[in-house]
């Protein structure tokens, strides 16, 4: 610094003293587009605590200059004319900062010293003194400051010694792109980190720029291959990420924004997309992509003698019996043979003694409606669509052929390359049941794995990998092990979709097709469902080839019939102590109910109160671990616990014999979840009871239960007439004023000014009337 003026000396007349020769110090403000909301601040220089000048400026382009034969710090430099791109700034050797690289501009941007490359646009941050005599070359200094690497990614590190190496740095990316890193369950950074041999570690804060910060620490080598790993991970249309470097030469910088990814100059047209050439090669693709796939065998019926020589009216009969039997043919020409029941398991598989073998283990006496007219389908290698209710063995009805199909295919098990069956279910409790029953049946060494989400990843990839013939899976976790080529599904000929509809309400369907793209079109498909909705529809007319529909039961809602519905009218304030009553006074000890209720919330709620009480209960929802759902639902199925209490993810698949007793807390959203909840009782040829509350904000839902319980034959209250004829009037007089609205053409005010329009009330006399809602 520049030493004080002596004015003793100068009062007293003797001469000044000679001043010390330092650098001169041109300060230059140039004009910018943008300025920082502290730009009016004092712009006086400063000292900091190493004795170098720093500048002050908080807003853009400060420039400082210094002449090279007057340079204070005598460094052999040949070129010491370094521009700070914004701020505030310090000699010396930067600790790194932010900058953007261009990766066409890396070699003008090379540090004589320090022989790093500077990034793009200045950066923040500050640098103690130095031995670098400036960063970055004459004009193009102002780009920034910091080291990149090769590929032109987003580094930050900390000093580098002479020899440029690191052992640590930082790259930041857009939080969109971070779940490319991380993949499903930590998937793909645990294979980055294998593959690199470097520690990745992401930052789970935003600072508020969109992007988070993913640190890298070994070897300089296996940084550098974890970063171009994560490039092409994270590279989309917008290019190359930014690059923060570590360590770089000194000069003057400062605070500033961000430079541009790239100069406008090398800015490259996104190619254009020829869709039309790509629809017309569709055929020859998908024929490239599937070529090389070993031949597969469907058809492996051989008709028993007795199906065969049935009489028309003798099938007709048995179909109308057995719970209204309806098959339909829909394929394009719509007349093929249907194939007759199997009213006996040995007419359907008397070819197959240790399927048969299997079958007398369990007990089974005789087929259920859907197994009689499905096994026949599925063995002559048909597509079908099985509609029937809940509880009527639409499980075996697609297992055992799909036995069959994995035994007699001609290429050897261990050649296939992957499982031969899949299994997509809606509901992790749904899989784990899916998976107890196929290892009920031990069928010449088949194996079979549930890969759900919440159950432990690695124990899964292990059983996997091992081989497996059958895998049960919900489209969640079997996406994740399909996107990491954990799961080869090309070497899938049998698939199932269980309980569509359900899958297509809880939003599965972009996964289901994203499976699906991936498993060879030449596959058996079956879909099975408890109803038939129009998505149910859709995706069996895009997924399955020609198939054959078998309806048991009608095709409306319809509650199954072994089950006594009961039905009452409540405030919602008496519900807990309509709970508590049902038992105390209905319940017996021998006795099992499941309580539906409509919120998660509700559901702990309940549960902590009649525990508080000392009634023994547990619960289930989705937002439980999986360890704690299955504890539940092991306890209640051994009798440990005789109440549970469960949202409608219980309402499917679970099979639990035993249950005596359904309680609907809350009224379900959809009339298909109230049939789906009775059907947990009166399974396997027992009877049940349902007792379901209703309040009067359920009305709409009055018809369509009156609906149900004629159907099944049930006593329909009075007080539901009454509601389902209050909703109707209420409906007609709905219709009605939108009509008298929409005839006036006035809207809010009819003919004329229409009043204040106040508090809700309408004067009469202006054509418009308040309705009322609600039951009085």
């Amino acid at each position: 610094m520049y030493e004080e003026e002596n004015w003793d000396d100068e009062i007293a007349g003797l001469p000044p003293k000679p001043m010390p020769q330092h650098p001169v110090v041109r300060q230059e403000w140039r004009p910018s587009s943008s300025s920082y909301s502290r730009e009016q601040k004092s712009n006086t220089p400063r000292m900091n605590t190493d004795n170098n000048w720093m500048g002050k400026s908080r807003g853009r382009g400060f420039t400082s200059n210094a002449d090279q034969d007057t340079n204070w710090r005598n460094r052999d430099s040949t070129e010491n004319d370094s521009t700070s791109s914004r701020g505030r700034g310090s000699w010396g050797r930067g600790r790194g900062g932010f900058g953007r690289q261009d990766e066409n501009d890396r070699d003008k941007i090379r540090d004589t010293n320090t022989n790093s490359f500077s990034g793009r646009g200045g950066g923040r941050g500050f640098g103690s003194r130095g031995r670098s005599d400036g960063f970055g070359r004459g004009e193009d200094s102002n780009r920034g400051f910091g080291r990149s690497n090769d590929s032109g990614q987003r580094s930050f590190g900390r000093n580098e010694d002479q020899n440029g190496q690191s052992d640590s740095s930082t790259i930041r990316v857009d939080s969109s792109m971070v779940g490319r890193v991380i993949g499903k369950g930590g998937s793909k950074i645990r294979e980055l980190q294998d593959e690199t041999g470097a520690k990745i570690n992401i930052s789970k804060d935003d600072d508020g720029s969109g992007e988070k910060e993913i640190q890298l620490q070994g070897p300089p080598d296996a940084i550098a291959k974890a970063k171009e790993l994560i490039n092409e991970l994270t590279q989309d249309d917008r290019g190359p990420p930014r690059s923060f470097g570590g360590g770089g030469g000194g000069g003057g910088f400062g605070r500033g924004g961000f430079g541009s990814n790239s100069s406008t100059s090398n800015t490259e047209a996104a190619p254009v997309i020829n869709w039309g050439m790509i629809r017309a090669n569709k055929e020859i693709n998908e024929k490239k992509k599937w070529e090389g796939l070993p031949p597969i065998e469907k058809n492996f019926y051989i008709e028993s003698p007795s199906v065969k020589n049935m009489y028309p009216d003798e099938v007709s009969e048995f179909r109308k019996t057995n719970n209204n039997i309806t098959v339909t043919d829909l394929s394009s020409e719509g007349n093929r043979n249907i194939p007759n029941p199997c009213r006996t398991f040995e007419e359907a598989f008397e070819h197959y003694p240790a399927i048969l073998d299997t079958i007398y283990n369990q007990k089974f006496t005789k087929p259920s409606p859907i197994q009689a007219q499905a096994w026949p389908v599925l063995l002559q290698g048909l597509d079908l669509i099985g509609i029937a209710q809940t509880g009527t063995g639409k499980t075996l009805a697609f297992l055992l052929p799909a036995f069959i199909h994995i035994d007699n295919q001609p290429i050897p098990r261990e050649e296939r390359g992957g499982p031969n069956v899949l299994v997509l279910s809606p509901t992790r409790e749904l899989a784990l049941q899916i998976e107890t029953e196929v290892k009920k049946f031990d069928y010449k060494g088949i194996k079979s794995v549930c890969v759900y989400g919440g159950g432990n990843r690695r124990e899964q990839i292990n059983v996997v990998t091992k081989g497996v013939e059958i895998i049960v899976a919900t489209p969640g976790r079997l996406n994740d092990l399909v996107m990491n080529k954990i799961v080869n599904v090309k070497s899938v000929t049998y698939l199932i979709l269980d309980e569509a509809d359900r899958m297509l309400d809880m939003g599965f369907e972009p996964e289901i097709k994203k499976i699906l793209l991936d498993i060879r079109p030449d596959r058996q498909t079956v879909m099975t469902s408890a109803t038939w909705p129009e998505g149910v529809r859709r995706l069996g007319g895009s997924y399955l080839k020609d198939p054959i529909q078998v309806f048991v039961g009608s095709l409306d809602l319809a509650a199954v019939h072994s089950v006594h519905q009961r039905v009452e009218l409540v405030d919602d304030d008496d519900k807990k102590d309509r709970l508590l009553q049902f038992i105390e006074e209905e319940f017996l000890p021998e006795d099992k109910v499941i309580v539906f209720v409509g919120k998660k919330l509700m559901c702990d709620h309940l549960s902590s109160d009649l525990s508080l009480l000392g009634v023994d209960c547990q619960c289930i929802h989705g937002d439980r671990e999986q360890c704690d759902r299955e504890a539940a639902l092991e306890d209640f199925k051994t009798g440990a616990t005789r109440i549970l209490i469960a949202t409608d993810v219980a309402s499917r698949g679970l099979d639990v014999k035993d249950i005596t007793y359904v309680f609907n807390f809350d009224f379900p959203r959809h009339m298909e979840e109230y049939v789906h909840r009775v059907g947990r009782t009166g399974r396997a040829g027992r009877t049940g009871t349902s007792l379901t509350l209703m309040t009067r904000n359920d009305w709409r839902n009055a018809a369509h239960l009156i609906e149900i319980l004629v159907e099944a034959m049930q006593e329909v209250p009075e007080f539901l007439e009454d509601m389902a004829q209050r909703w109707e009037a209420n409906q007609r007089k709905r219709a009605e004023e939108r009509e008298s609205l929409r005839g006036m053409g006035g809207g809010r005010g009819g003919g004329g000014r229409g009043g204040r329009g106040g508090r809700g009330r309408r004067r009469e006399d202006f054509g418009v009337y308040t309705p009322t809602y609600g039951i009085a």
